[in-house]
């Protein structure tokens, strides 16, 4: 939790969440992604200074366990001071104990954001999935909470002026937008309708920009002229057995085994899978994970 502090911005853990994203549809399966095709609406949140803190509190998590289709957990919150902005008890259920930072004893609106994410931790935890390490698996849990329609709260957390800033989550405002964006793309959706914050519906215009480049790489037809003739010229290198191989770390990797003929891999747009098709012009490929139809000019 950045209280006050610097925050960081941009996409320096943009490999992560991909993984993250590509790790839930593993997990999960596409018809469970699908399930999730509205995200939690901001009244079955809100939290009114006149409401009692515990039983608000309360209520909240319970709309969140049913947000997540966790029928038989229940969440026992409490508050205490504390560095972190909240912590669950991951037991054997179904009662999970989640403790929150006094502060939002008075800043009640961020209660949701916080609970979003402690109680993805127990939905992942009921699913045996985790990342290694603990920055890691956090990135994992803020990415599952934005893509399965919860996440908004944590950017809407975010706020930042020239005096103060706070931020919850692990990902920066722009990967929470780009993963929102992401969301967004799939569902139609438009999650910016329901910030407060003004700085959050920038973070969320930046991701979306972010998630709609990845639409727009070769050899994807809605590539761009300059990537287009980029993907042109490597084909080339890679149909020349003399010339020195293109530079590895490109969206897109051509490789031959001497026999069958050249392919191309590429991740998905949507879950970012890899997919491997053939080089042979204008293609449609169907991504095996999350079922998105591509239209490749390879």
């Amino acid at each position: 939790m950045a209280n006050g502090g610097p925050v960081e911005h941009g996409f320096p853990h943009l490999e992560t969440v991909r993984e993250a994203v590509t790790a839930l549809y593993r997990r999960l399966s596409y018809d469970t992604v699908q399930a999730f095709p509205a995200s939690v609406p901001p009244a079955d949140v809100a939290f009114p200074d006149t409401d009692d803190l515990y039983l608000g509190a309360q209520r909240v998590a319970r709309e969140l366990v049913r947000h997540y289709r966790l029928p038989d957990a229940r969440m026992i919150v409490s508050f205490r001071e504390m560095t972190h902005a909240a912590n669950v008890e991951l037991a054997a259920g179904p009662e999970y104990f989640v403790e929150l930072n006094d502060r939002f004893r008075t800043h009640r609106r961020d209660i949701g954001a916080a609970l979003a994410h402690e109680v993805m931790h127990v939905y992942l935890h009921r699913l045996d999935l985790s990342f290694p390490g603990t920055r890691d698996n956090e990135i994992l849990t803020d990415t599952a909470a934005a893509y399965l329609g919860a996440g908004w709260l944590l950017l809407d957390a975010f706020r930042e002026d020239g005096a103060s800033s706070q931020k919850l989550g692990y990902l920066t405002p722009e990967e929470f937008g780009y993963v929102l964006a992401k969301r967004a793309l799939l569902f139609g959706e438009d999650p910016s309708v329901w910030f407060t914050s003004p700085q959050a519906y920038t973070a969320y215009g930046r991701g979306l920009a972010r998630a709609r480049r990845d639409e727009r790489q070769p050899p994807l037809t809605a590539a761009g002229w300059a990537g287009r003739r980029r993907y042109a010229r490597d084909r080339r290198h890679a149909q020349d057995p003399h010339a020195a191989a293109p530079p590895a770390g490109g969206p897109y990797a051509f490789t031959s085994d001497g026999r069958g003929p050249l392919r191309v891999s590429f991740p998905c747009p949507t879950c970012h899978q890899r997919i491997r098709v053939p080089v042979r012009g204008r293609v449609r490929a169907r991504c095996g994970l999350c079922r998105t139809v591509l239209e490749c000019e390879t």
